[in-house]
């Protein structure tokens, strides 16, 4: 019985079945941690890479013929992966093909924003700058309508090509994907097995000048290098901004906590709005110290802070009777 599942998975038997149905190879019991950017977690079931489209389509239509928990990482941005690992069936999404057709641009799941920003530069298409500063996929980005320096996803956005349940394929219009401030419906989906995926998006854009749109890609380099914490571990913004008052970073560095440790992980001394990890620290540590800024805030300011960052996962009977005593 796989922990947390409620199903027997004979996971030597499913790999053999994946490889022989969809052409690629399942990893068992495979270290996830490095496809974060927070870099903790434990293992996944099994873990499979999906380069394309059609594998895309084929391992998730696989997951659901047979029932099995389904968990999808792109870049493993805004995610903590549980210690105790991911039940199921894990696809790190690859998928990375894109075009520009006028003044749309069209990408697979698995193109980083960051490559969407330039990529539309070079076009001439203006609307999709504020990608350089989201680590995530495009994917990901429609998921949790992810935006920075005053845009988001919802803005340029034109339709998603999804993955229903029956397995089928649907382009669903922006305006009944329920964006809202890092929110959409396929939020609000089981976490064990999605009922729609988003396999791409197209987005309807402005023409510019190359010049123009670079002035702005500069604008976004200069300000996350003297803002945020590049180069060390994290999962990018921890909290969502509250909608009145204060942002979630000022709260936390008004409340004296930038710095403020717990194990391996730290509230960066940069962005009181990040947490970064040691290299040595684990996803229980994360977690702690999330519930303990989220504790102080609340007693502090009379502040509800809520998590933008997803905890992927096995985190049943968080927090766990054996580490509740180091909290």
């Amino acid at each position: 019985m796989t922990p947390g599942t409620g199903i027997d998975l004979d996971l030597t038997a499913l790999a053999g079945d994946i490889a022989r149905r969809v052409g690629v190879k399942a990893e068992r019991s495979s270290p996830v941690a490095r496809l974060t950017t927070m870099r903790v977690g434990g293992p996944a079931d099994l873990l499979v890479t999906a380069h394309n489209a059609f594998e895309l389509r084929a391992l998730v239509r696989f997951a659901r013929a047979r029932g099995l928990p389904l968990t999808l990482i792109g870049r493993g941005s805004n995610i903590v992966v549980s210690d105790r690992g991911i039940r199921g069936l894990t696809v790190h999404v690859r998928a990375e093909g894109s075009k520009v057709d006028g003044t749309t641009y069209a990408a697979e799941a698995g193109v980083p924003m960051a490559r969407a920003a330039t990529e539309t530069q070079r076009a001439g298409l203006s609307g999709l700058e504020f990608g350089l500063a989201i680590p995530g996929t495009v994917g990901g980005a429609v998921w949790a309508n992810a935006g920075a320096h005053g845009a988001d996803v919802r803005a340029v956005l034109e339709s998603a090509d999804v993955i229903i349940a029956d397995g089928s394929e649907a382009r669903r219009p922006m305006a009944e994907l329920g964006l809202a401030y890092r929110e959409s419906r396929f939020k609000q989906q089981r976490p064990d097995g999605p009922e729609e995926v988003v396999i791409g998006a197209r987005f309807h854009l402005a023409p510019a000048t190359e010049a123009e749109i670079k002035l702005r890609l500069d604008d976004i380099r200069r300000w996350r290098q003297a803002h945020q914490p590049l180069g060390l571990p994290s999962a990018g913004s921890v909290f969502r901004n509250p909608a009145d008052g204060p942002s979630a970073g000022e709260l936390i560095e008004g409340a004296g906590l930038k710095g403020f440790q717990l194990g391996g992980s730290t509230v960066s001394e940069k962005h009181a709005n990040f947490i970064v990890n040691d290299r040595r620290g684990s996803a229980a540590d994360v977690r702690h110290l999330v519930d303990r800024v989220r504790a102080r805030i609340r007693e502090s300011a009379g502040v509800e802070l809520v998590p933008e960052v997803v905890f992927v996962g096995d985190w049943a009977g968080w927090p766990w009777p054996e580490e509740s005593d180091a909290t």
